[in-house]
């Protein structure tokens, strides 16, 4: 497919989908597998079922929010910076991957390079598509309008 504008703003508006579906989803699993979302919780961290929650929350309003042409920009940073801070988990699960035998190793080590590739996703689809205007220029005095006062 040509590098066309047309081309572009189709492909940004799939990778706008997949960001909305995967955080949407992802925001539901929190509260429909809020045990299981816990376990994965590195044990330094307290309070393992609020983060959950709190980070639920956040994946939801993220994911809303990537819809609104107004708050796109602000809720891509927000994913990003979500997606920094549940890494911790995916880091534990793939040091402790014993616990998690139902998962393939295999998965959880390209889990760690995903989140990468999720945060240049994010990113991409969540910018601005029109870059901020500059201030009108200032036009300079002329030179004999000075010289007439």
């Amino acid at each position: 497919m040509p590098c066309t504008p047309t081309a572009i703003a189709i492909c940004r508006r799939v990778a706008l989908g997949f960001v909305f579906v995967w955080f949407f989803a992802g925001g539901i699993m929190h509260f429909a597998f809020t045990g299981t979302e816990a376990a994965i919780i590195p044990p330094w961290l307290p309070h393992h079922r609020l983060l959950v929650l709190i980070s639920g929350v956040f994946e939801l309003l993220g994911a809303a929010g990537s819809l609104l042409p107004r708050l796109r920009s602000a809720a891509g940073w927000g994913l990003v910076l979500l997606t920094a801070a549940v890494t911790p988990a995916n880091i534990y699960m793939w040091q402790q991957a014993a616990q998690y035998p139902h998962i393939p190793y295999w998965a959880l080590t390209l889990r760690l390079p995903f989140q990468a590739v999720l945060v240049l996703c994010i990113w991409w689809a969540t910018r601005p598509t029109t870059p901020p205007t500059a201030p009108p220029a200032k036009t300079p005095a002329r030179p004999d309008a000075q010289s007439a006062q």
